[in-house]
């Protein structure tokens, strides 16, 4: 029961990573809000968390209605009196309209940074102003290891990643003397459905190809790190980015390469 007597509030939390931090929470008795512009979905989700026997309730929030980003924080504090942790969960893009520096337009480049950046500081601006005034509380950005190790498409997504991970940084060291902590967290490929339906099955396996632990993450996996983020037992950590990929990006380039032949002459010697 690491969240007892906790009041959190996730974004992005009908499915997915998010739904697995709202999961993590309600179980360690946290009073947890999915917000998600999937509203039904998150009502769904939140009932099944109650009909558990946890605590749980729906939002609506959108990324890409601002409005929505510091009224769910509001209501959150309206209900409960405070909010002790917050977890930044939403990031997406358009391969098609999200290319490289050759073809993007600047429109669109800016439209995908302001979406990813407006709903981690709006949401952080409003829940902070409450927790200086109850005592304190944790945020948590999810990021993305596209924000560490750049990639060849994508130009919005990856560097609006990498400014959540250098805005967390900011919020930490701003906020340490009210007491509030912000880390964040990086995964790489995660088994999420969005995954599973959007990613072809031969792009999957060429980026397995390149992680030492050779699968994709599980949901749960990313949420048990923002719980620790969350929690007390990470009390005096703030300002840090944990990776979660597997290994993508830790290895040198030619490991995918060095793998490959490392079976062959494997197989050579049990010949």
């Amino acid at each position: 029961m690491r969240m007892k007597d906790k009041v959190v509030l996730v974004t992005a939390a009908a499915n997915g990573i998010g739904l697995a931090c709202a999961t993590i929470c309600a179980k360690e008795g946290a009073s947890v809000y999915l917000a998600d512009y999937a509203f039904d979905l998150a009502k769904e989700r939140a009932a099944a968390l109650t009909a558990q026997g946890f605590k749980a309730s729906a939002l609506y929030f959108n990324a890409l209605e601002k409005e929505t980003h510091a009224a769910v924080v509001n209501e959150v504090i309206k209900n409960e009196g405070k909010i002790d942790g917050l977890v930044n969960v939403y990031g997406g893009t358009t391969a098609g309209k999200d290319k490289t520096i050759f073809e993007e337009s600047y429109e669109d480049f800016i439209r995908f940074v302001d979406n990813h950046l407006a709903s981690v500081f709006i949401t952080t601006q409003a829940a902070v102003r409450s927790m200086a005034a109850t005592g304190g509380g944790s945020i948590v950005n999810i990021a993305s290891i596209s924000g560490v190790a750049p990639d060849l498409t994508s130009i919005a997504y990856g560097t609006s990643k990498a400014a959540i991970i250098y805005l967390t940084k900011q919020i930490a060291v701003q906020a340490a003397r009210a007491n509030i902590r912000c880390n964040s967290v990086a995964p790489g490929m995660t088994a999420t459905d969005a995954v599973k339906k959007h990613v072809t099955a031969e792009f999957q396996e060429f980026f397995l190809r390149h992680t030492p632990i050779k699968r994709m993450a599980e949901p749960e996996e990313i949420a048990a790190a923002v719980l620790y983020f969350l929690s007390d037992e990470s009390a005096y950590t703030t300002g840090q980015n944990i990776t979660i990929s597997g290994g993508f990006s830790l290895a040198q380039p030619t490991f995918a390469d060095m793998m490959a032949m490392a079976g062959t002459q494997l197989k050579d010697a049990e010949s």
